[in-house]
């Protein structure tokens, strides 16, 4: 009764103290091994231990898609694959921004009483255009708007809600400034400004995305200089501990601010590693597949959820989410409307330790990137596919984790249903046509990657 009591006044609880503020931390092109709480040996995590042993590690936690674009896609707008705008980085009409007024989490949250500020890698709409992210519910976004120019770490600009913001530094080619260290101060001087009112910080960090370089002279590269490895690897390494240690500089002005209590934050990546560092550096562990491969190397995202006094330190959960689920979630946390018909759902009972009520049938994926792909989730079972009339691919996760065995010829039954599944959420797009059948492409067909 009293447990009961305890939960129906919860929400109570958070409003007497103000409107929870929310941080989602997700980086860019990290696979679930380069994190030591999900198995990585390579390179060290101690932000991310930290967080996993005072709040929850999920463990079955996906991304939004294999590839930048339609992941930040994904985040902001609650969508699917199969559904949202952006479902691979370039379209058969070149690079297409989000439409004016898409609904987004953070001009749901700005509707709420939310400060909203965006920090890293946008990749939804370059100035100009319909989809730059201050048009788009965000107060502030600073950093990289087109996602080629955050290849670099050493641009002659960033960017400012749609102004350049001049790196002189950086003119001429040289590399005084290193953008990183840009974008998280801004990001700790928003915490800082906003302390007072709730907030919503989406920290779209660019590391350990290549470029691969990191100043020799940083404290987090130094631990790997010496190590046997390549020099892009050794860089990667690097790059991952710092954008760790920069969680950690985000929870410590939490703690000095005293708001850590009355805010969740969440730290994810957008995808899984590329092929070199899942090989190298087992940055994908275990798991098949790699960066722009719906197979579970790509599409498996480290997600740790942090909040003192409403997370249950050293929790886990094997809840089916996705990156999909933060427009809802955020909703039920501030008290907002959700203001579109959502694939996502809300997982705060399940950060606060309740009965998980609402839960996904089915979790899908879509992508086009150098071949059609889609996939599917249903508990323990995993379908995927090239081509809509291709015949399904099925694994037993629970026993074939690195999806080895197509047992699909021994499930003709759970085939027909992920196949009934994969045509229904294959929403159609006037910027991208799915293939009846996967054509492989002739070698050197490939196009330079965009992400």
């Amino acid at each position: 009764m009293l447990k009961a009591l305890f939960f129906l006044l919860f929400p109570f609880t958070v409003l007497a103290a103000g409107k929870p503020n929310i941080i989602f931390v997700m980086v860019d092109d990290a696979g679930t091994g380069d994190f030591s709480p999900y198995g990585g040996k390579f390179i060290t995590t101690p932000v991310m231990d930290k967080l996993a042993k005072e709040g929850m590690r999920f463990d079955r936690a996906y991304s939004g898609s294999a590839v930048c674009g339609p992941t930040r896609c994904v985040v902001m707008t609650g969508l699917h694959p199969g559904h949202c705008h952006r479902r691979a980085n370039r379209s058969r009409n070149g690079l297409i921004p989000l439409p004016a007024d898409t609904p987004t989490v953070a001009s749901m949250l700005k509707k709420a009483g939310y400060k909203t500020g965006g920090f890293g890698k946008w990749g939804l709409g370059n100035p100009g255009t319909t989809g730059v992210p201050e048009k788009l519910g965000f107060d502030l976004w600073y950093g990289y708007y087109d996602q080629v120019h955050a290849h670099s770490y050493y641009p002659e600009y960033l960017v400012r809600n749609s102004k350049r913001e001049e790196l002189p530094g950086n003119a001429n080619g040289r590399k005084e400034s290193y953008t990183h260290y840009l974008i998280e101060t801004e990001t700790l001087k928003f915490i800082e400004d906003h302390k007072e009112e709730p907030f919503f910080c989406y920290a779209a960090w660019t590391p350990p995305h290549g470029d691969y370089v990191i100043p020799h002279n940083d404290p987090n590269y130094l631990p790997y200089k010496d190590k046997p490895w390549s020099q892009k690897d050794k860089n990667y390494a690097g790059m991952v501990s710092l954008l760790d240690q920069g969680v950690g500089r985000i929870v410590a002005k939490l703690n000095e601010l005293g708001i850590a209590e009355n805010t969740l934050l969440i730290y994810t990546s957008d995808n899984g590693a590329n092929a070199s560092f899942a090989k190298t550096l087992k940055s994908n562990g275990i798991l098949r597949g790699v960066k722009r491969s719906l197979y579970e190397g790509g599409i498996r995202a480290p997600f740790v959820a942090h909040w003192p006094g409403k997370i249950a330190p050293g929790s886990t959960s094997d809840l089916l989410t996705t990156h999909v689920d933060l427009m809802a979630t955020a909703a039920e946390i501030s008290g907002a409307r959700i203001p579109i018909k959502t694939d996502g759902i809300s997982i705060l009972p399940t950060l606060l330790g309740k009965p998980q009520e609402k839960k996904h049938d089915f979790l899908y994926f879509e992508i086009y990137e150098g071949a059609f792909q889609q996939s599917v989730r249903v508990r323990n079972w995993k379908g995927y596919r090239r081509g809509l009339k291709d015949p399904v691919e099925i694994y037993d996760l629970s026993r074939d984790p690195s999806e080895k065995n197509n047992i699909a010829e021994k499930h003709p039954g759970i085939a027909a249903r992920f196949t009934e599944i994969l045509l229904r959420e294959h929403g159609p797009s006037p910027h991208f046509t799915a293939p009846d059948h996967f054509k492989p492409k002739k070698k050197g067909q490939r196009k330079k990657a965009t992400n």
